[in-house]
């Protein structure tokens, strides 16, 4: 199934997109996509329903982000080795973990809002999961048994903020808007590799990233694992899983950052495409 929020900010509803791309409303079944409302006993009551006899809405209206809100906002940084090394980087010996803060959170298609005294604004697609019940010391051969679905994701990132403030990552990360989700939560039956998903991003229609999530440092189940080790991932946790190389941090021999008027596309095959415009 593919999930997903409709309607205006602050005010959207929890749907599907039925086989023929109509989107149905589960507002009678659903109070909205956070926390419990995202375990697998969640999902499987809202695939027991009848589809065909949910409400269907009206096409072109807008599309929220995918969750309405997260206990928990995981990031793994440097987990693409070109991307490491594009950004001067050395490579983790395990997965390099840092948060976002939850108040990010925006639509796919919504504004990305450059922060006051930023420069440094720059782009992240990332492959982005849910976690689907409670998950402590998971071994890897069992890790992906916690997921409940995928989304695309954009981990947009102020480098300046990141780098050189002090203290930890989420500085730069965590401004309004620096985390657009969705436009879809897709259950994790219906990816049946997400080893194996293209992912790309363009900048007023220029590729800037394309690469494939096979080309992970640490795979989903490591990730999983390793993160589980430390602490219980809860559901409704979302953790995005790195980018590949391709930010604008990187370019050489002069860096590019995203101003105001860029338009930014980032998409993960089979999960849906973003479009934000910047301001």
């Amino acid at each position: 199934m593919k999930l997903l929020r409709y309607g205006p900010k602050g005010q959207e509803i929890p749907c599907l997109l039925d086989d023929e791309g109509h989107i149905r409303d589960l507002s009678k079944h659903v109070m909205d996509f956070a926390g419990d409302a995202v375990s697998f006993e969640a999902i499987e009551a809202i695939r027991a329903l009848d589809i065909k006899n949910l409400p269907q809405l009206p096409s072109g209206g807008r599309i929220g982000s995918c969750l309405a809100d997260a206990p928990n906002f995981f990031c793994i940084g440097l987990n693409y080795a070109k991307h490491a090394a594009e950004t001067g980087s050395i490579l983790p010996d395990e997965p390099l973990v840092f948060n976002k803060a939850t108040s990010a959170i925006s639509g796919p298609f919504d504004i990305i809002k450059i922060p006051e005294g930023s420069i440094h604004t720059d782009w992240e697609v990332e492959l982005g999961i849910v976690i689907g019940k409670p998950c402590y010391q998971a071994s890897e051969s069992n890790a992906l048994s916690f997921v409940a679905g995928y989304f695309t994701a954009n981990d947009v990132s102020e480098r300046t903020f990141q780098k050189h403030r002090s203290g930890q990552w989420i500085k730069g990360k965590s401004s309004p808007t620096f985390a657009p989700i969705g436009p879809y939560l897709v259950t994790h039956d219906e990816i049946k590799d997400p080893q194996n998903l293209e992912i790309k991003t363009t900048v007023n229609g220029k590729l800037m990233q394309s690469s494939n999530t096979n080309d992970m440092i640490f795979k989903l189940p490591k990730i999983i694992s390793n993160l589980s080790k430390y602490m219980t991932l809860r559901t409704g946790d979302i953790i995005i899983t790195g980018t590949p190389e391709g930010v604008g941090a990187g370019i050489k021999p002069t860096p590019q950052f995203l101003r105001s008027g860029d338009t930014i596309e980032v998409e993960v095959k089979g999960l849906g495409q973003q479009k934000m415009k910047v301001i």
